[in-house]
This record gives C-alpha cells, structure tokens and sequence, in this order.
C-alpha cells in the first residue's frame, strides 16, 4: 500500500521518538506522514463559564497546536522535504487511528508513556490497536538503531505469510539481515521470500525453551522486531497471552505487529 504513514502525537517524550520514527519509515517508503492527534473531551478540561466542546474556552486549541507544531519540527530534523499533514479528530486514540489506518500504509505509536502507563499501553492499547487498524503497527520502544538484523518471530499460524513478507521488506529495504525464531523445523511460510528478496541474508534460529525470552535476548542490537498478531472477535488475543506482552514490555528496540485475519 503507497498510503501514508500515520503517527499518534500527543506531545510525551515517547510520541516524540514515535514521530522521528515515522518521518524516517515515510520517507524510506516515499509516502506522506499525517500527523494524527486524537481529541479526548473531558469536562476537566472545561473552565468554570467555558462553554463544553469548545476547545478555546480552556485553551485546548493552542495546546494541541503546540504539540502538532513540534512533531512537524521533529519529523522534519529528520526528513526535511518530507509532504506532512496534520489532523486533530475528536475520539479516544485506538478509535481515531483505527479510522485512520484504513488509507495508511504503516501506524506509528510510542511505546514508552509516561506518568506509570507504560503496561496499559503495552497490553491494552497496542493490542485493542491491531485489532482495529488495517495495516501493521509499530511501536517504538527501546532503542532506535540503524545497524544490526531485523528479527521475524517465526510460527505455523495462518497469519506468518503477512508478518514475513513485512519482514523480508523491512530488511531489504534496510540493507539488514533477517533473524528467524521458530519453535518448529519447518519454515513454511518463508518459501518463495528468499527468493523475492535475494539481497537478504537469513539466518534461521531454532528456539527451545521460553519463546518470549528468546525474541527478548534477540531484540538486543536489531533494527526492529516483527510479530504477527491474530485478531480474535474484535480483539487482538495474542498480544494477551506472555509472549506478546513481554516482548513489547521489554523490547531493546521498536516492534511492528502485523495483524491478520477479520477486523
């Protein structure tokens, strides 16, 4: 897809690097970022005398205008002739980039908030997100590193086509090599990529015992880890279960969710 790519801003440290991030992955892709702000009312926010949903009244407007203006600024440190929009939509954040992902090619998010919401983010936020977004998900966390592998968690679900293809893409498109974890011999879901993508080096690495701490150690040094996420009744489920909230709680560097099946 040749749809921008879109990043939550929201103004915390962690929205920042999530916007680098994202300057950097549109302009590698050749698309354009929408800056995205999700507008969450909330009668805390109204003044005594103010009038509810007016964003003026409580000084709402200038704020989110600050935020937005610094993202621009950071987003174009790192890709100056990049094409940037930005968007203020009213909604709690999963819904409006949700929304939003249905045009985008690539969803950027922070991974680190502050104010102790670093596990809501982890395992509620990210996860309701694939659930609804039409595209792969990145979230960044740890370090954001230009050299070492992309690393693919490998599996036999129906879902590991799309998670590899975004990963032999990833790699190629970043001169990396590709480290596979699988639990079984068998990597079918690989067949024809390496072929697609003669210009990446695999390295296919055998996992035995916790699978979550093997995709943990793995992430020290990458440029990014890939994970494909089930959606189960409108729900991401995998990312309930130990390993997809360790490997975003703990991840050395940012992680794309890849989700598959119905939305």
């Amino acid at each position: 897809m040749n749809g921008p790519v879109v990043v939550g801003v929201d103004g915390s440290p962690s929205g920042l690097a999530a916007v680098e991030a994202a300057a950097w992955e549109a302009d590698r892709r050749g698309v354009g970022l929408e800056l995205a702000h999700a507008l969450t009312w909330s009668e805390e926010l109204v003044p005594a005398g103010a009038v509810p949903w007016d964003p003026d009244g409580g000084g709402l407007r200038d704020r989110v205008n600050e935020a937005l203006a610094d993202a621009e600024w950071r987003a174009r440190r790192v890709a100056p002739d990049l094409t940037i929009t930005r968007e203020v939509l009213v909604g709690e954040p999963v819904t409006v980039l949700g929304s939003e992902s249905r045009a985008a090619s690539l969803i950027v998010v922070g991974g680190r908030p502050a104010h102790g919401m670093r596990g809501r983010l982890h395992g509620s936020v990210a996860g309701h997100l694939t659930a609804r977004v039409g595209c792969p998900v990145l979230v960044v966390c740890g370090r954001q590193s230009r050299t070492g592998p992309v690393v693919l968690a490998q599996d036999a679900s129906p879902g590991a086509r799309e998670a590899a293809e975004f990963a032999f893409a990833a790699a190629s498109e970043r001169g990396a090599d590709l480290v596979v974890l699988h639990r079984t011999a068998a990597v079918r879901p690989l067949a024809g990529l390496r072929e697609q993508y003669p210009d990446v080096a695999v390295r296919a690495r055998p996992v035995r015992g916790r699978y979550h701490r093997s995709l943990v150690e793995a992430s020290v040094g990458a440029q990014l880890v890939v994970v494909g996420v089930r959606r189960r009744n409108g729900s991401a489920a995998a990312l309930s279960g130990p390993d997809g909230r360790a490997i975003l709680r703990h991840a050395h560097c940012p992680v794309a969710l890849v989700p598959y099946g119905k939305v």
